[in-house]
């Protein structure tokens, strides 16, 4: 599966920025049908950054959320800067 079908795009709301912050973690919009491993391999390899765990939730609006946690190696607030979030 291609990288950019799994990983549609990230989220920027008070929450996601808030848990940026204070635990290391970005919350991505996904692909209904990729799992976590899916998920964990797609995020390591695009931002060449290592993950720690994935937490996925489906929303009301259908949408199914990752919620990633990155090494300590690796900060998300660089991460989201590269991403143009901050």
């Amino acid at each position: 599966m291609d990288l950019y079908k799994i990983v549609k795009y990230p989220l920027s709301t008070e929450k996601s920025i808030r848990l940026m912050e204070s635990e290391n973690k970005l919350v991505f919009v996904v692909d209904k049908k990729a799992n976590k491993s899916d998920i964990k391999k797609a995020i390591a390899t695009m931002f060449k950054a290592e993950v720690v765990s994935v937490k996925t939730l489906t929303d009301i609006k259908g949408r199914k959320k990752a919620y990633v946690e990155f090494s300590q190696k690796t900060p998300a607030i660089d991460i989201a800067t590269q991403l143009g979030l901050m």
